[in-house]
């Protein structure tokens, strides 16, 4: 099984739409049998669904996900946890031992954005009202 954490300096990043890497855990019978770090090369949002596919992800942790991303995980057949936080060595390993502790109020609901509001943007929504990433913290 391959688990994958939304990772930034060692810590869970908190906007999944913009991850700048992963860390991917190869993890056999409990066991971490690999680790990587892989930066994202800056692809976002929808896309990173895809790229986590190509490294035959089966589960994703991350902190803060809107819902057109959760969605595009299930579509590609990746289980998510979200709403983790802390040092993504501890938060794979309480994911194993059963012991994590994660927020259920983990939904991103608004965009924190450097460009104009109303300008499109990579994930194809635009306006004041659009909701596809962003986290509520």
């Amino acid at each position: 099984m391959f688990i994958a954490v939304a990772c930034e300096n060692g810590q869970v990043f908190q906007h999944f739409g913009r991850t700048p890497e992963f860390a991917i855990f190869e993890v056999e019978d409990g066991v971490v049998k690999d680790k990587r770090v892989v930066p994202t090369g800056g692809t976002g949002h929808g896309a990173l669904a895809g790229f986590l596919r190509e490294y035959s992800v089966d589960l994703l942790i991350c902190g803060g996900i809107g819902g057109g991303a959760q969605q595009a995980l299930s579509d590609e057949g990746i289980k998510l946890v979200a709403g983790a936080e802390g040092a993504v060595d501890g938060v794979l390993a309480g994911y194993l031992n059963g012991t994590l502790a994660f927020k259920t109020d983990f939904t991103c609901d608004h965009h924190h954005h450097e460009e104009d509001v109303g300008e499109e943007h990579a994930c194809g929504g635009s306006g004041s009202g659009h909701t596809c990433g962003g986290c509520r913290h």
